[in-house]
C-alpha cells in the first residue's frame, strides 16, 4: 500500500519542497496550509499523489476533523510556522510572540495529538518536527522566535520519551540559514530590502530543497533508525553569529 505523508505549511518554502520530494519518494502527500489556491496549484503540479486541504493549524477542532477524515497516516511533517519581528525583548510586541507560539508550537501540538493514533496504527510512523538552529542558540532580536522553537525542541524530546515503546519515530530537523521566498519577508513585515539583507553576500545559503532532502533522507531510513536531531547549515554559516559574507 502507498504510504501517506501529511505536510503542514505546504503552500510555500520548505513545506512545498518537502511535499514534492516525498511524492517523488512514492508517498501520497496530503498538503495542509491556509492558502487554498496555492495548495491546489501545488497539488496540480505534483499530480495524483497529492491532495490539498486548506485549514489553519491553530484551529484544533478543524485539525481533529481533518484527522478523522484520513484512513491512515505514516508520516507527519510539522513544518507550519515562521518568524515575526526582530525587536529586542524590551520592545517586542506580545501579539507577535502569541502568533508565533500559536502557529509554531500549538499548531504542531494540534497535529501531533490528532494524528498520533494513526501513526501508531501504521506500525512504523514518523513525526518530523521542523525547528531551527534558533531552538538551540539564542540571538539578539530573535527571542520570540527562538522561544517558540525552543518549545518545539522540548516538545519533540519529551514526545520521544513518552512514545519510546510505540512504533513511532520522533525526528527533529533544525535548519540554519535558509533562503526562501517568504520567511524573512514575513519576518520584516514585507520589507523586501531588509529581507534581502539577511542573505546579502552569503555564498550559498541553504534553499528549501536542501532541507527537504534532509527530511526525506531521515524519513526513508529503515523503521528502526531514528534521527533524533539533525542540524543543517550552509557551509558559510559556522554558527548563528559567524557567517561568511563576500563583499560586493
Amino acid at each position: 500500500m502507498t504510504k501517506t505523508a501529511v505536510v503542514t505549511g505546504a503552500s510555500s518554502g520548505i513545506g512545498a519542497a518537502t511535499a514534492r520530494r516525498l511524492a517523488a519518494e512514492g508517498y501520497r502527500v496530503v498538503l495542509v496550509a491556509r492558502r487554498k489556491e496555492r495548495l491546489e496549484a501545488l497539488a496540480a503540479e505534483i499530480g495524483e499523489a497529492a491532495v490539498a486541504v486548506a485549514l489553519d493549524v491553530t484551529d484544533a477542532e478543524a485539525v481533529k476533523a481533518f484527522a478523522a477524515s484520513l484512513d491512515s497516516c505514516d508520516v507527519l511533517v510539522n513544518n507550519a510556522g515562521g518568524a515575526i519581528g526582530a525587536a529586542p525583548v524590551s520592545a517586542a510586541d506580545p501579539g507577535d510572540w502569541r502568533s508565533m507560539f500559536e502557529t509554531n508550537v500549538l499548531g504542531a501540538l494540534n497535529f501531533t495529538q490528532a494524528l498520533l493514533p494513526l501513526l501508531v496504527a501504521s506500525g512504523a510512523g514518523t513525526v518530523v518536527m521542523l525547528t531551527s538552529t534558533a531552538a538551540h542558540v539564542a540571538y539578539e532580536g530573535g527571542a520570540g522566535y527562538a522561544a517558540s522553537k525552543y518549545a518545539m525542541h522540548a516538545m519533540t524530546a519529551t514526545l520521544r520519551l513518552e512514545v519510546f515503546d510505540q512504533p513511532v519515530r520522533i525526528i527533529e530537523i533544525a535548519p540554519g540559514m535558509v533562503m526562501t521566498d517568504e520567511f524573512s519577508l514575513k519576518r520584516f513585515g514585507g520589507d523586501a530590502q531588509k529581507a534581502a539583507s539577511v542573505y546579502a553576500g552569503v555564498p550559498g545559503p541553504l534553499v528549501a530543497e536542501d532541507v527537504a532532502d534532509c527530511i526525506a533522507w531521515s524519513v526513508t531510513r529503515p523503521a528502526h533508525v531514528n534521527v533524533d536531531l539533525m542540524v543543517v547549515r550552509p557551509r558559510a554559516q559556522a554558527a548563528q553569529h559567524k557567517v561568511h559574507r563576500v563583499a560586493k
